[in-house]
């Protein structure tokens, strides 16, 4: 029986979408939990991120030839770059105390889970959605300048962390609106809450077909 030959020709990235973060609802001593607040904050202000896998690989040598291999990505680093940043959400993201407009930051401070999510969107129209239900933020700059003839953007930097939410250590769970099984699923219903399983992602189709 030959062999089939399947040509892939995957739509080229077009650009990132808005970014989303939701704050998780922690337990008395600060240990994440599987709930989150009502409020998911939309922020259409990010120009970059970049994604890294912090990996660690393990070969297992038995009878002079190689028997196991093992990865383990330990944390996904996300550095992302903005136009603009909501001050109370990142002082939040800080663990700053907040009274209102008043806020004491830069002491001593626990920071707080929280899902991050954001969007790729492709050249055929189709979007690669993602929630890291479980990150802290790790760093952040910001650098602002006088202003001058010539336009130049003053960014803020965010770093965050996602770390593994559920018994396999997941990072993320992510829907391809190119697939045939999650092509209905819009962004608006993906990030209205943060989702766990793939279950709870297909559950989303279902909803939007009458299924």
């Amino acid at each position: 029986m030959a062999n089939t030959m399947n040509e892939l020709r995957p739509a080229m990235k077009l650009t990132v979408g808005a970014q989303y973060i939701c704050f998780n609802k922690m337990d008395a001593k600060g240990n994440w939990t599987s709930t989150f607040e009502d409020e998911v904050i939309k922020l259409p202000t990010v120009s970059e991120v970049d994604v890294s896998d912090e990996a660690d690989s393990h070969t297992t040598y038995a009878s002079g030839e190689q028997y196991d291999s093992d990865t383990q990505v330990s944390a996904v680093t996300m550095k992302t770059t903005n136009v603009a940043f909501d001050d109370l959400t990142l002082d939040k993201m800080k663990g700053s105390d907040i009274d209102g407009g008043a806020v004491l930051s830069g002491g001593i401070a626990q920071r707080p889970y929280f899902a991050y999510g954001f969007v790729v969107k492709k050249k055929d129209g189709t979007k690669d959605l993602r929630w890291y239900p479980k990150c802290k933020l790790t760093d952040n700059a910001d650098k602002t300048s006088t202003s001058a003839d010539k336009w130049s953007d003053q960014t803020d930097d965010i770093t965050i962390s996602a770390t593994g939410f559920d018994d396999k250590a997941h990072k993320c769970v992510k829907c391809l609106t190119s697939d045939e099984s999650t092509k209905n699923i819009t962004e608006d219903k993906f990030f209205a809450k943060p989702l766990l399983t793939a279950a709870e992602v297909k559950a989303l189709e279902t909803a939007s077909t009458g299924a």
